[in-house]
């Protein structure tokens, strides 16, 4: 036993009791592992674990029926997960491997795993703009649509070519592409194919406000014709400023009970796009799209017009042109005549052009 002097006298020194040292380094213990699991916590919260190279953001997408290891494959396969580990640990704290939620997100730079697993686990997805314009008909547009939802090609062509279906909205096989206005839309991802048409006729039914119908009245014209009219304008010409001149041809040949006689229908009609030269072995063909021989519009549109081209039927030239052709300087634009004698000679100028170019199909 230790000794130690006071004033008072001699007197014992207490020695700390096994079980004090102990419940102190006990508690010094606990307490720097309670910071290290606070550290560590935190750092698996809060801390940036995503990997973008130079990129800002990059766009996930987890499609309907995917489950937990789906969505890790998804993340893992692009690289975007630095340490895997606490991911995983943080998914699990929030429940996240039974609440996954189909859907576009969108991962940006600097994101946390408190981040990424919220936003995945909530269901809150990114809209993806859906834009479609160029496009000729129902096939062609599913195809084009379905790179940009999930909607699959097969059943948005399986409910356009649905007579039933498509007899609720008014239309036809030969007029389902009419309610389709091109233009930039804002969807979920996860948008299904009768959910698409239903938007889109929607979008239809706005884009057709008392203006335009009135116009449409005013030619003489409903919206289907408008559209089926604007339709091979659009195939006509590319050049916007001269749409309500050749307009205006076409309105001036139904007007006096002409044929058309629109070179695009029989190309329409003959299915073979590479055409560029018609020929007069393709007026022959036995097509209700063969505007050579059937007098008025076809039975629908041959392409999906352009909102430039719908108005410049609206919007037509009043003049007295029954013919166009065009230019023999293959600048896209086209000579305008009220004769067939000016018309036939501003036609010998296009084919020779076109026969210098060796252009015979």
């Amino acid at each position: 036993m230790a000794y130690y002097y006071s004033k008072s006298g001699y007197g014992r020194r207490r020695r700390k009791s096994p079980l004090r040292k102990f419940i102190f380094f006990t508690l010094i213990l606990f307490i720097l592992l309670a910071v290290a699991t606070a550290f560590f916590v935190y750092r698996a919260l809060f801390s940036n674990n995503v990997w973008l190279d130079d990129r800002e953001k990059v766009s996930v997408y987890i499609p309907t029926g995917s489950d937990y290891e789906d969505v890790k494959s998804e993340l893992y396969g692009k690289g975007l997960i630095v340490n895997r580990r606490t991911f995983e640990w943080v998914a699990r704290q929030k429940d996240y491997p039974v609440l996954v939620k189909p859907g576009h997100y969108v991962i940006n730079k600097g994101m946390s795993n408190n981040e990424v697993v919220d936003m995945l686990r909530s269901g809150i997805q990114e809209p993806v703009n859906v834009l479609f314009n160029n496009v000729r008909g129902v096939k062609e547009l599913a195809s084009r649509i379905s790179l940009q939802i999930e909607a699959d090609s097969a059943s948005l062509t399986n409910l356009m070519t649905d007579s039933t279906y498509l007899s609720k909205m008014g239309l036809s096989e030969a007029t389902a592409t009419t309610i389709f206005i091109p233009n930039t839309y804002e969807f979920y991802w996860t948008t299904t194919a009768k959910q698409f048409i239903e938007r889109m006729y929607l979008e239809y039914k706005s884009f057709w406000n008392k203006d335009r119908l009135a116009k449409a009245a005013d030619a003489g014209l409903s919206i289907t014709e408008v559209i089926i009219l604007a339709s091979i304008v659009e195939k006509e010409t590319t050049k916007d400023d001269e749409k309500p001149a050749i307009a205006g041809v076409y309105m001036n040949r139904l007007k006096r009970g002409w044929r058309l006689q629109a070179d695009p229908t029989l190309i329409y009609a003959m299915q073979d796009f590479s055409i560029r030269r018609v020929l007069n072995k393709h007026k022959e063909i036995d097509s209700p799209y063969n505007t050579y021989q059937n007098p008025g519009l076809p039975p629908g549109p041959i392409c999906i017009p352009s909102i430039t081209s719908i108005n410049a039927v609206l919007n037509f030239e009043d003049h007295g042109y029954l013919f166009f052709c065009a230019k023999d300087d293959l600048s896209g634009y086209h000579e305008f005549s009220k004769t067939t004698i000016q018309h036939n000679r501003n036609a010998r100028k296009y084919q020779r052009a076109l026969d210098a170019m060796d252009v015979w199909k």
